[in-house]
């Protein structure tokens, strides 16, 4: 069983969320999709029926009918707003639900060491913390998503000015502020803490140590979650080069086919390849996930100690 509470250094957050995946991942992944599968799915076809008018209107004004688009906004203008509402809640809620799988399976992992956790296990995780579950939504919703577009809306009021500094203060930001959310939920769940006291640790974890008098771990931390968010956008953007291959391969294959057909075909493809972005860019993200938990071990200088001193007595027990 892997050592999940000590000390780690760049090279070893990022090699030991893939040796996770290789011991675990099997089990992993199998609960998740079970536990997921249907709000993955749901999110799709939400989504695609959702903007399925809005990508129809887009080709339309590529065709040359934009007076159609800004007719349909007029008319539909309640229809679209609660649409995005409905889209945008749901998408929080898979969130949540989502970014706190990969914290209670590790939780359960590091308590019973049991490499083959059943989804009835993780399903009884979920509900005797429903309550949490709930309060983690209403933060997201209230709190740290404002909180994201206060950060980012004063990053880019400051630096609008200087041409191509948002972009770079966004790559900056953007890492820093995932390890905040996942160090949140991380600490939520493993510590019982109140929302705000477990905000409040991850936003201090990522520049100090709580308690040795050590180097600053926040380059280790942002440097990782990078590279991790490099390998996400590698797969998804290989993702969509396939089905952008597949959509001119149908079309090159269907000359003969009228304008309206070749339309339609493309506007099928369109709405079905956003859910299907969002979808794998919530997979890849159980990496970035399951790599911040390694971090928060890291963190959490007081469970080294204890760890430290459990093995210390095990030794000595056997010497005896």
């Amino acid at each position: 069983m892997m050592q999940f509470y000590k000390k780690r250094d760049f090279g070893a957050l990022i090699s030991d969320t893939f040796n996770f995946v290789k011991l675990y991942g099997k089990n992993y992944f199998k609960n998740y999709f079970v536990i997921n599968g249907l709000l993955l799915i749901l999110m799709a076809v939400l989504v695609f029926f959702g903007f399925k008018n809005f990508f129809s209107l887009i080709f339309e004004g590529i065709g040359g009918n934009s007076a159609s688009i800004g007719r349909y906004f007029l008319e539909n203008i309640m229809q679209i707003i609660f649409t995005f509402l409905f889209i945008f809640l749901v998408f929080i809620m898979i969130s949540v639900v989502n970014y706190s799988y990969p914290v209670l399976y590790l939780k359960r992992l590091t308590e019973t060491g049991n490499k083959n956790i059943a989804v009835d296990e993780i399903m009884s995780d979920v509900k005797k913390n429903i309550g949490k579950i709930f309060k983690l939504f209403l933060g997201f919703v209230f709190i740290v998503f404002p909180l994201y577009l206060a950060v980012y809306g004063l990053s880019y009021t400051v630096t609008y000015r200087i041409q191509g500094l948002s972009f770079l203060l966004l790559i900056f930001l953007t890492p820093v502020m995932t390890n905040v959310v996942n160090f949140l939920i991380y600490d939520y769940f493993n510590r019982g803490k109140g929302f705000f006291s477990s905000l409040s640790y991850a936003i201090r974890s990522q520049f100090s140590y709580q308690q040795y008098n050590q180097k600053s771990p926040f380059w280790k931390y942002w440097g990782t979650t990078v590279i991790l968010y490099i390998l996400q956008q590698v797969v998804v953007y290989a993702f969509v080069f396939i089905l952008v291959f597949i959509i001119i391969l149908s079309l090159g294959l269907s000359l003969n086919m009228s304008s309206a057909e070749t339309f339609y075909i493309t506007l099928v493809f369109g709405a079905m390849a956003y859910p299907l972005i969002i979808i794998i860019s919530l997979i890849m993200s159980n990496f970035i996930s399951l790599c911040s938990g390694f971090m928060y071990y890291d963190s959490r200088t007081d469970l080294h100690r204890e760890m430290d001193l459990t093995e210390i007595d095990s030794i000595g027990r056997d010497e005896v």
